[in-house]
């Protein structure tokens, strides 16, 4: 996956955490943010959808610790906070040099307005948001 160009946006900070706060984070640089409406993504969040933060895995610092983790499909594993239940991450086994954070997860979440649709052809029939903007499927169906 494409980011942007480095520059400017390498000074860029964030932080966030989970919701009880035993888990904290900070990443560097500007995250490829998108909606997921895949099956694996909805049932996952518990939502109609997910929205993920993209960023290169380097660039991401756990500062108060880590995630536990769990396998969610036979290519995937998610990150949670063990004592909240909080979903944070989703990282696909063949793309160690990325890792996804759910945009609710950071401090300043409005900063991170999503690009395209993703798993699009998996959209519920009444969610309306992001329909103007550009549609990728998935092959995956869990």
């Amino acid at each position: 996956m494409e980011y942007p160009e480095a520059g400017a946006n390498d000074a860029i900070v964030r932080f966030g955490g989970c919701l009880c706060g035993s888990i904290r984070y900070r990443v560097t640089g500007k995250p490829r943010v998108h909606y997921c409406h895949c099956d694996m993504c909805r049932r996952a969040t518990g939502s109609a959808f997910a929205v993920l933060a993209w960023v290169p895995t380097a660039s991401l610092s756990w500062l108060k610790h880590q995630p536990a983790s769990r396998r969610s499909s036979p290519i995937a594993q998610r990150g949670f906070c063990p004592a909240c239940g909080s979903s944070l991450t989703l990282s696909y086994d063949a793309q160690h040099q990325e890792i996804a954070l759910h945009a609710g997860t950071f401090d300043t979440p409005a900063e991170l307005e999503p690009q395209y649709n993703y798993g699009s052809a998996q959209r519920l029939g009444w969610v309306c948001c992001g329909i103007d903007l550009p549609d990728h499927d998935t092959e995956e169906r869990w």
